[in-house]
């Protein structure tokens, strides 16, 4: 190839499309390519990370719900009395319960990850530790919001 092949001459200047060339020619086509993604295996922190993320999406998601209920129960005796019969109904309690666990969750993820920013925890090991610690915590305080907020 010329290296002037790459060139184009655009009004008064060279454009150059060499590099996107030097790099298609680079790629080699021997790369394994996995698009099944059932069969990628991440580690336990990189799914901790993600569950941190997945449970911020369900905060504001919940936020909405609870923001509704708190305007109607301000919004007069009668919608205060709404709500309340309204937060008695399993569904409710049920979103209630979800929202609570993602805030719990997402608590202690985000507890990880300012220890973390600290210096604790860097290494595979600690890593591998934060997240665990993370996991039984979160389960812990999930399992009794669910026992105080369905029961």
């Amino acid at each position: 190839m010329n290296l002037l092949d790459g060139l184009w001459v655009v009004g008064s200047s060279r454009v150059s499309i060499l590099p996107i060339l030097l790099v298609s020619e680079a790629v080699s086509d021997k790369r394994p390519v996995n698009l099944d993604i059932a069969t990628i295996r991440l580690p336990l922190p990189a799914y901790v990370s993600i569950l941190h993320r997945v449970s911020g999406v369900f905060l504001i998601a919940g936020f909405a719900v609870f923001l509704y209920l708190l305007d109607l129960s301000l919004s007069s005796p009668e919608g205060f009395a709404e709500a309340v019969a309204c937060l008695d109904a399993p569904l409710v309690k049920f979103v209630v319960w979800v929202v609570v666990s993602a805030f719990l969750y997402h608590l202690f993820a985000g507890l990880k990850h300012l220890i973390m920013d600290v210096g604790i925890g860097e290494t595979l090991e600690g890593g591998q530790t934060g997240a665990k610690i993370t996991l039984v915590a979160s389960a812990l305080s999930i399992i009794a919001a669910g026992v105080w907020i369905l029961w």
